[in-house]
């Protein structure tokens, strides 16, 4: 065989082999996660029964209230539940996919800029990434909203070799849905997209300005269209705007998903709240989620802007490096310095280009291939493993397996770069040793991630315990006795609501009872929906049968419907859970006590 086509044939293998491990690394084992969030999951089983729940995105289908995100990740999972039925595998397989297409994306986009081997590598370092591996099993927005944006990348990477409108129109119009599914984090990697379309792509600066006009007027056009639609919708006629005081979709956006992220000042009840942000986050509770490669990253993005400064405007390397770096320190910085509510795995928008620049930047190096170019490539392995030894020592036992076996592998391969001769096979050899060692610990936290149950608003990557073998499967245990549970089911579908319960609890009752079950006070309990007078109402037209009784709240609306149910409603006690029947009430008595 030639050796273009041997090479060819190798390459498409390679490919393969990463996108199917990939879909391995994403979907084994992954029905041991359940219902992952079940805050989403609800909302999903309301979509997939209710047309208006879908498009609103309802927690629940009888339209109370929406859940505290744009609605666009709950499209996609509520279609598979819709062709497949509710199960955890229908809910979760679509994140999975969409992790392997993220990566088939970014391998491409890499690829078409500095060649196969490059893109390969690209994708397989981002393939790895822990909090990456994590959230493409699980089922929050983060998943969608990350291939959305490195679709982005590669629209912006095309529009930078051709010039062609079509292609900033559409980065502008995957921008729009990412926003349609995270709100104003999606916009983070806005300002390097936007950057170097304009300082880098082919044509005049006129050109080039009325190109992003028009790439600006898409986005909007598709993140904004469903914002309007809900503003526009009179509040009587859908459910109130989950996350907001003020039932507007614009304060959903832009102030709890927005600014008061980045500034502390609002959270789920929305009291204002300051928590400190910290440079050092990144390397600090984020490090094994996201930050392996964040030094090498950061030696990569200056050394390949030393080596490409001087090439032309429109030089597509130069383009790339100016592109992934923007993207990676913006996103870095307002991740490293906001105030509001934060969790490590909101730091899975850094991963992609972290990925690409220590592809880009080490294999620029690498074909350098000078005394020079080799001593940074040296002293990027060696600051690669050492920082990786220490993560891995904050979770598990000082002197361990990985950590031992990280050391050892990087040394060797670092020993090999400076003493192996200039030759094909010896270069392969040691090329595979520096990867090898770069993803070993990595690779590690993410088959950990494999081994575990992830449920919950927050969830982590990498062992649980000493040992990353060993799995931990977390019961969940159900929200409420089998007593109860049966109650709730019984004669469900004669009602609007089977049941209401204050906050996310609602959630997992509603999936467990496979029917609508009102969220009071949204997610956290402390929305102002729906208020006393309003739960009156509902339960006056008997359209909720039971109240599922929890810890006492103290403040607002769900405390004073809490406190009413105690004192009005007849107390039915099953099993361990405490039920209340509002069923008993007459509407003269509901109207007439407290």
């Amino acid at each position: 065989m030639p050796a273009l086509a041997r090479g060819r044939v190798l390459d498409l293998a390679a490919r393969a082999a990463l996108l199917v491990g990939s879909g391995v690394l994403y979907l084994v084992g992954l029905s041991r996660n359940g219902w992952g969030n079940s805050f989403y999951a609800g909302a999903v089983q309301a979509g997939a029964h209710n047309w208006t729940a879908m498009f609103f995105g309802s927690s629940d289908a009888g339209n109370s209230i929406t859940v505290d995100k744009p609605p666009a990740s709950l499209w996609v999972m509520e279609v598979s539940v819709r062709l497949f039925g509710l199960n955890s595998w229908s809910v979760l397989v679509p994140q999975a996919l969409m992790g392997v297409a993220a990566v088939a994306l970014l391998m491409a986009t890499v690829r078409r800029v500095l060649g196969p081997w490059p893109g390969l590598l690209a994708g397989l370092l981002f393939a790895l990434t822990p909090v990456a591996t994590v959230l493409f099993r699980y089922d929050n927005p983060d998943a969608l909203m990350t291939l959305l944006l490195v679709a982005a990348a590669y629209a912006t990477t095309r529009a930078l070799e051709d010039g062609r409108t079509r292609w900033v129109v559409l980065t502008g119009t995957l921008l729009g849905l990412a926003f349609l599914t995270k709100s104003l984090q999606a916009f983070l990697v806005l300002p390097a997209l936007a950057g170097v379309l304009l300082l880098a792509a082919p044509g005049t600066l006129r050109r080039r300005m009325l190109q992003l006009l028009a790439g600006g007027a898409a986005m909007v056009l598709a993140g904004g269209w469903w914002f309007v639609a809900v503003a526009l919708t009179p509040p009587a006629d859908r459910p109130w705007v989950g996350g907001t005081t003020s039932d507007s979709p614009l304060d959903l956006a832009l102030g709890y998903n927005g600014l008061g992220r980045l500034l502390g000042e609002k959270s789920p009840s929305g009291a204002v709240t300051v928590s400190s942000g910290s440079m050092w986050r990144l390397f600090g509770s984020a490090g094994d989620q996201v930050a392996w490669l964040l030094p090498a990253a950061v030696l990569a993005l200056v050394a390949a802007y030393l080596l490409v400064r001087r090439a032309g405007r429109t030089d597509p390397v130069r383009a790339a490096v100016l592109m992934w770096g923007g993207w990676a320190v913006v996103t870095a910085l307002v991740l490293s310095v906001m105030k509001g509510i934060w969790h490590a795995y909101y730091t899975v928008e850094l991963a992609p280009a972290l990925a690409a620049l220590v592809a880009i930047g080490a294999t620029l190096l690498w074909r350098r291939d000078t005394a020079r170019a080799r001593a940074v490539l040296t002293a990027g392995s060696l600051l690669t493993t050492a920082w990786a030894v220490s993560l891995v020592g904050r979770r598990l036992h000082l002197v361990n397996g990985v950590g031992i076996a990280v050391a050892l592998l990087g040394v060797v391969a670092v020993v090999l770069l400076r003493v192996v001769p200039a030759g094909p096979a010896g270069r392969r050899v040691v090329a595979g040793l520096l990867v090898a060692a770069a993803v070993l610990g990595p690779a590690t936290w993410s088959w950990a991630s494999v081994l575990r149950s992830h449920t919950g608003a927050s969830i982590f990557a990498g062992p649980s315990g000493h040992s990353v073998l060993s799995p931990r499967v977390s019961a969940v245990p159900p929200p409420a006795s089998a007593e109860a549970l049966a109650l709730l089911r019984k004669d469900a579908h004669d009602w609007t609501w089977t049941a209401a319960a204050v906050g996310h609890r609602a959630d997992d009752l509603q999936l467990a009872v496979g029917a609508p079950v009102m969220p009071v006070g949204g997610f956290a309990g402390h929305d102002p929906s729906p208020t006393l007078a309003g739960f009156k109402a509902e339960v006056a037209a008997h359209r909720v049968h039971w109240f599922v009784a929890g810890p006492s709240i103290r403040t607002g609306p769900a405390a004073a419907i809490d406190a009413w149910v105690r004192r009005t409603a007849p107390a039915v006690h099953a099993g361990t859970t405490t039920l209340y029947d509002l069923s008993a009430l007459s509407a003269a008595r509901v109207n007439a006590v407290g």
